[in-house]
Protein backbone atom coordinates (compact mmCIF):
# COMPACT_ATOMS: atom_id res chain seq x y z
CA UNK A 1 0.00 0.00 0.00
CA UNK A 2 1.43 3.10 -0.78
CA UNK A 3 2.15 5.87 1.81
CA UNK A 4 1.15 9.61 1.81
CA UNK A 5 4.88 10.36 1.11
CA UNK A 6 6.72 8.09 -0.78
CA UNK A 7 10.77 9.00 -2.16
CA UNK A 8 12.22 6.62 -4.07
CA UNK A 9 15.97 6.23 -5.08
CA UNK A 10 16.40 9.82 -4.99
CA UNK A 11 19.32 11.72 -6.19
CA UNK A 12 20.15 15.43 -6.08
CA UNK A 13 23.10 17.59 -6.90
CA UNK A 14 23.51 21.49 -6.14
CA UNK A 15 25.25 22.80 -9.29
CA UNK A 16 27.81 19.44 -10.11
CA UNK A 17 28.02 18.81 -6.87
CA UNK A 18 25.82 15.03 -5.48
CA UNK A 19 24.42 15.73 -1.96
CA UNK A 20 21.54 13.10 -1.53
CA UNK A 21 23.04 9.49 -2.96
CA UNK A 22 19.58 7.02 -3.46
CA UNK A 23 17.20 7.95 -0.89
CA UNK A 24 14.16 6.10 -0.01
CA UNK A 25 11.45 7.03 2.67
CA UNK A 26 7.42 6.65 2.70
CA UNK A 27 5.53 8.20 5.34
CA UNK A 28 1.92 7.10 5.89
CA UNK A 29 -1.40 9.91 6.88
CA UNK A 30 -0.77 10.33 10.69
CA UNK A 31 2.68 9.09 10.92
CA UNK A 32 5.09 11.55 12.91
CA UNK A 33 8.80 10.77 11.14
CA UNK A 34 12.51 12.10 12.35
CA UNK A 35 15.18 13.02 9.99
CA UNK A 36 18.77 12.94 12.53
CA UNK A 37 21.74 13.55 11.27
CA UNK A 38 25.49 15.70 11.63
CA UNK A 39 25.72 19.01 10.56
CA UNK A 40 26.08 19.13 6.57
CA UNK A 41 24.61 15.48 6.33
CA UNK A 42 21.86 17.22 3.74
CA UNK A 43 18.56 17.09 5.66
CA UNK A 44 17.95 20.54 4.97
CA UNK A 45 17.99 19.62 1.30
CA UNK A 46 16.19 16.22 1.63
CA UNK A 47 13.21 18.69 3.07
CA UNK A 48 13.55 21.66 -0.06
CA UNK A 49 13.67 18.89 -2.36
CA UNK A 50 10.21 17.70 -0.67
CA UNK A 51 8.68 21.24 -1.01
CA UNK A 52 10.29 21.99 -4.40
CA UNK A 53 13.16 24.45 -4.38
CA UNK A 54 14.69 25.25 -7.75
CA UNK A 55 18.20 25.31 -6.59
CA UNK A 56 18.17 21.55 -6.35
CA UNK A 57 18.24 19.12 -9.04
CA UNK A 58 17.16 15.64 -9.10
CA UNK A 59 19.42 13.57 -11.72
CA UNK A 60 17.29 10.56 -10.96
CA UNK A 61 14.47 9.00 -8.41
CA UNK A 62 11.09 10.29 -7.66
CA UNK A 63 8.81 11.83 -5.25
CA UNK A 64 5.10 10.47 -5.34
CA UNK A 65 2.92 12.74 -2.57
CA UNK A 66 -0.67 11.62 -2.48
CA UNK A 67 -0.51 8.87 -5.40
CA UNK A 68 1.14 12.03 -7.46
CA UNK A 69 4.20 12.50 -8.97
CA UNK A 70 5.74 15.70 -8.10
CA UNK A 71 9.23 15.09 -9.01
CA UNK A 72 9.03 17.98 -10.90
CA UNK A 73 5.99 19.82 -9.94
CA UNK A 74 6.16 23.99 -8.84
CA UNK A 75 6.15 24.75 -4.86
CA UNK A 76 2.96 26.44 -5.83
CA UNK A 77 1.10 23.49 -6.99
CA UNK A 78 2.97 21.23 -4.21
CA UNK A 79 1.80 23.56 -1.89
CA UNK A 80 -1.99 23.09 -2.88
CA UNK A 81 -1.79 19.73 -2.92
CA UNK A 82 -1.44 19.37 1.01
CA UNK A 83 2.96 19.90 1.38
CA UNK A 84 4.25 22.61 3.83
CA UNK A 85 7.67 23.32 5.10
CA UNK A 86 9.09 24.95 8.14
CA UNK A 87 12.26 27.00 7.68
CA UNK A 88 15.17 26.45 9.95
CA UNK A 89 15.80 30.95 9.29
CA UNK A 90 12.37 32.06 8.42
CA UNK A 91 12.63 34.83 5.66
CA UNK A 92 11.39 38.66 6.08
CA UNK A 93 9.23 39.93 3.33
CA UNK A 94 8.38 43.28 3.94
CA UNK A 95 5.54 45.23 2.62
CA UNK A 96 2.82 41.73 3.25
CA UNK A 97 1.67 41.76 6.53
CA UNK A 98 1.30 38.46 8.22
CA UNK A 99 -2.36 38.24 8.03
CA UNK A 100 -2.69 39.39 4.50
CA UNK A 101 -0.18 36.62 3.90
CA UNK A 102 -2.17 33.89 5.77
CA UNK A 103 -5.36 34.54 3.66
CA UNK A 104 -3.93 34.75 0.19
CA UNK A 105 -2.19 31.80 1.16
CA UNK A 106 -5.36 29.31 3.24
CA UNK A 107 -7.79 31.09 -0.16
CA UNK A 108 -4.92 29.43 -2.49
CA UNK A 109 -4.89 26.05 0.06
CA UNK A 110 -8.84 25.48 -0.16
CA UNK A 111 -9.55 26.71 -3.61
CA UNK A 112 -12.31 29.34 -2.56
CA UNK A 113 -12.51 32.57 -1.29
CA UNK A 114 -12.73 33.15 2.69
CA UNK A 115 -15.17 35.36 4.50
CA UNK A 116 -12.79 37.97 6.92
CA UNK A 117 -14.72 37.43 9.73
CA UNK A 118 -14.17 33.77 9.69
CA UNK A 119 -10.83 34.20 8.64
CA UNK A 120 -10.43 36.80 11.47
CA UNK A 121 -11.60 34.20 14.21
CA UNK A 122 -10.13 31.69 13.16
CA UNK A 123 -6.52 33.37 12.99
CA UNK A 124 -7.40 34.58 16.56
CA UNK A 125 -7.65 31.33 18.25
CA UNK A 126 -4.93 30.25 16.69
CA UNK A 127 -2.74 32.91 17.52
CA UNK A 128 -3.80 32.79 21.40
CA UNK A 129 -3.10 29.20 21.16
CA UNK A 130 0.56 30.23 20.72
CA UNK A 131 0.36 32.61 22.68
CA UNK A 132 1.24 35.68 20.20
CA UNK A 133 0.31 39.10 20.57
CA UNK A 134 -2.44 40.08 17.95
CA UNK A 135 -0.63 42.88 16.85
CA UNK A 136 2.03 40.76 15.08
CA UNK A 137 -1.14 39.84 12.22
CA UNK A 138 -0.78 43.11 11.05
CA UNK A 139 3.28 43.35 10.83
CA UNK A 140 5.22 42.90 8.18
CA UNK A 141 5.85 39.28 7.44
CA UNK A 142 8.95 38.15 10.12
CA UNK A 143 10.11 41.87 10.10
CA UNK A 144 11.39 42.96 13.19
CA UNK A 145 10.22 39.20 14.85
CA UNK A 146 12.53 37.51 17.24
CA UNK A 147 13.86 33.90 16.60
CA UNK A 148 10.79 32.47 18.74
CA UNK A 149 8.09 34.76 17.28
CA UNK A 150 9.36 34.15 14.02
CA UNK A 151 9.30 30.12 15.11
CA UNK A 152 5.83 30.74 16.28
CA UNK A 153 5.01 32.49 13.06
CA UNK A 154 5.78 29.52 11.08
CA UNK A 155 3.51 27.32 13.35
CA UNK A 156 1.02 29.54 12.95
CA UNK A 157 1.21 29.31 9.17
CA UNK A 158 1.39 25.47 9.23
CA UNK A 159 -2.13 25.49 11.49
CA UNK A 160 -3.52 27.93 9.65
CA UNK A 161 -3.17 26.08 6.31
CA UNK A 162 -4.18 22.54 7.50
CA UNK A 163 -1.44 20.86 5.41
CA UNK A 164 -1.34 17.05 5.12
CA UNK A 165 2.31 16.59 5.31
CA UNK A 166 3.98 19.06 7.25
CA UNK A 167 7.85 19.58 7.02
CA UNK A 168 9.78 21.16 9.91
CA UNK A 169 13.61 22.53 9.70
CA UNK A 170 15.20 22.32 12.70
CA UNK A 171 11.98 24.27 14.15
CA UNK A 172 13.35 24.08 18.15
CA UNK A 173 17.17 25.69 16.70
CA UNK A 174 18.44 28.59 19.04
CA UNK A 175 15.03 29.07 20.73
CA UNK A 176 14.92 29.29 24.68
CA UNK A 177 12.90 26.54 27.24
CA UNK A 178 9.40 28.84 26.84
CA UNK A 179 9.53 29.11 23.14
CA UNK A 180 10.21 25.46 22.77
CA UNK A 181 7.05 24.78 24.84
CA UNK A 182 4.64 26.86 22.54
CA UNK A 183 5.96 25.67 18.88
CA UNK A 184 5.63 21.81 20.70
CA UNK A 185 2.22 22.22 21.80
CA UNK A 186 1.52 24.21 18.24
CA UNK A 187 2.73 20.62 16.65
CA UNK A 188 0.62 18.70 19.06
CA UNK A 189 -2.45 20.51 18.05
CA UNK A 190 -1.30 20.10 14.24
CA UNK A 191 -1.63 16.17 15.26
CA UNK A 192 -4.55 15.96 17.02
CA UNK A 193 -6.95 18.24 14.97
CA UNK A 194 -5.61 18.50 11.54
CA UNK A 195 -4.79 14.39 11.17
CA UNK A 196 -1.69 14.97 9.03
CA UNK A 197 1.77 13.63 8.62
CA UNK A 198 5.15 15.03 9.93
CA UNK A 199 8.57 15.18 8.65
CA UNK A 200 10.69 16.57 11.87
CA UNK A 201 14.31 17.21 10.50
CA UNK A 202 16.99 18.06 14.00
CA UNK A 203 19.73 17.32 14.93
CA UNK A 204 18.41 17.99 18.43
CA UNK A 205 15.57 16.25 20.36
CA UNK A 206 14.18 18.81 22.78
CA UNK A 207 10.87 19.63 20.44
CA UNK A 208 11.15 15.49 20.36
CA UNK A 209 10.15 15.20 23.99
CA UNK A 210 6.38 15.41 23.58
CA UNK A 211 5.68 13.94 20.25
CA UNK A 212 4.50 10.29 19.44
CA UNK A 213 7.45 9.32 17.21
CA UNK A 214 6.74 6.49 14.47
CA UNK A 215 9.91 6.31 12.54
CA UNK A 216 13.60 7.75 12.98
CA UNK A 217 16.28 7.91 10.10
CA UNK A 218 19.38 8.61 10.39
CA UNK A 219 21.20 10.36 6.83
CA UNK A 220 24.88 10.75 6.58
CA UNK A 221 27.28 11.94 3.84
CA UNK A 222 23.63 11.97 1.92
CA UNK A 223 22.63 8.58 2.86
CA UNK A 224 20.13 6.83 5.16
CA UNK A 225 22.25 4.78 7.01
CA UNK A 226 19.77 3.73 9.48
CA UNK A 227 16.12 3.36 10.24
CA UNK A 228 14.13 2.62 13.49
CA UNK A 229 11.71 3.15 16.12
CA UNK A 230 11.57 6.48 18.31
CA UNK A 231 14.18 4.32 20.69
CA UNK A 232 16.62 5.35 18.11
CA UNK A 233 16.53 8.63 18.86
CA UNK A 234 17.71 7.77 22.48
CA UNK A 235 20.48 5.81 20.80
CA UNK A 236 21.57 8.72 19.38
CA UNK A 237 21.70 10.61 22.06
CA UNK A 238 23.60 8.41 23.87
CA UNK A 239 26.26 7.70 21.47
CA UNK A 240 26.16 10.52 18.77
CA UNK A 241 26.78 9.92 15.21
CA UNK A 242 30.19 8.45 14.80
CA UNK A 243 29.44 4.79 14.42
CA UNK A 244 27.70 5.90 11.17
CA UNK A 245 30.48 7.69 9.60
CA UNK A 246 31.87 4.76 8.01
CA UNK A 247 29.04 3.38 6.58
Amino acid sequence: MAGLLDIGLLNVNVSDKQILHDVSLSINTGEVHVLMGPNGAGKSTLGKVVIGDPAFQVTSGNIIFDNADITAMSPDKRAKLGLFMSFQNPPEIGGVSLSSFLRTAVELRRGERVKLWEFKKELREVMELLEMDMSYAERDLNVGFSGGEKKKSEILQMLMLKPKLAVLDETDSGLDVDAVRLVSKGIRHYIDTCGGSLLVITHSTRILESINVDRTHVLVNGNIVKTGSSELIDEINTNGFGEYSEV
